[in-house]
């Protein structure tokens, strides 16, 4: 196996491949793009460059021959050398191909110059993936065809083929001409027809919106206005029978309560963000007082009295 097949298998893995004394293959992956010219398509690919600063051995290329050929990395280095030093032979005089890899030759001021090889693709991802080309899209007017078509079935209407000319020939030529352009234009006509059709629709729907728009409404005997005075309904006393934390609870509690016979509320939630429940409001500190003294003795001691401030 040559020292070609054993770079070119490693490209597929690595983005820098060194040969020790000749320089490194360096890969850098671009994406896809197109010609627009040749009308071609080409997959995602990683381009290789060639830098001939890159010379001190890194193990990788001697590594993998000892392992693929079972020697020992001495000899495997020993090899890259000859080869090497037969590759520098060969381009003091004429040009150095390697195979998969690309050329190399020596310009005036003893610098290699290199041309990367485009039959293979070393992105592993694009595997299968061949250029692709595609002819020009060409886009040929109706308008154009009509002419055309004008152009091999002419009709003149002069007044010597007017008066000299069967009638059945002038209905032939008709025919044709129909026929030619119906086979062609009976689709453009559809979509004509199809787009007259829906500019109607939409302009009846404007027309409606705007008269609905426009709409007065007048009512010959209005109603006399009524003016209702509301006065909101408010407590200073409130005899507590509990403070819950869930709200669901305090819903429990009134239940039981307006069960019972008692004018409870729910009083909303205090600073310590409990739901208060009372049994009974008023407006009346003497009356609140003697209710709550009546619950205390008869349903419940833990009941108190909250006074509010307007």
């Amino acid at each position: 196996m040559t020292l070609a097949t054993y770079i070119s298998d490693l490209l597929y893995r690595y983005e820098c491949v060194i040969v020790p004394n000749f320089g490194g293959f360096v890969t850098n992956e671009i994406s896809a793009k197109v010609n627009h010219f040749t009308h071609t398509f080409y997959a995602p690919s990683k381009q290789l460059t060639f830098n001939a600063n890159l010379q001190n051995n890194d193990g990788l290329l001697a590594n993998y021959i000892a392992s693929s050929e079972n020697i020992s990395y001495s000899k495997a280095l020993d090899n890259i050398y000859k080869e090497v030093e037969s590759w520098e032979q060969l381009l003091k005089n004429e040009v150095l191909s390697i195979e998969n890899i690309g050329t190399f030759s020596i310009n005036t001021n003893g610098n290699y110059i290199f041309e990367p090889a485009n039959t293979i693709n070393y992105l592993t991802s694009s595997f299968g993936l061949n250029s692709y080309n595609s002819p020009a899209i060409k886009r040929i007017e109706y308008k154009q065809k009509v002419k055309q078509l004008e152009t091999i079935a002419p009709v003149l209407p002069t007044k010597e083929n007017t008066s000299k000319t069967p009638a059945f020939i002038k209905y032939a030529a008709s025919a044709a001409i129909l026929f030619a352009l119906g086979t062609l234009g009976w689709n453009e006509y559809q979509k004509i027809e199809y787009n007259n059709l829906v500019a109607e629709a939409q302009q009846q729907q404007q027309q409606l919106e705007k008269t609905i728009q426009e709409a007065t409404f007048v009512i010959a005997n209005p109603l006399p206005a009524i003016t209702l005075n509301v006065t909101k309904q408010t407590y200073n006393y409130h005899i507590i029978a509990g403070a819950f934390r869930e709200p669901i609870n305090a819903e429990k509690k009134l239940n039981e309560l307006v069960e019972k016979g008692y004018n409870a509320k729910i009083l909303g939630v205090n600073k310590w963000n409990l739901t208060q429940v009372s049994y009974a409001s008023s407006n009346s500190k003497n009356e609140a007082i003697n209710t709550l003294n009546n619950i205390k003795r008869t349903i419940s001691k833990d009941a108190w009295l909250l006074v509010k401030e307007y």
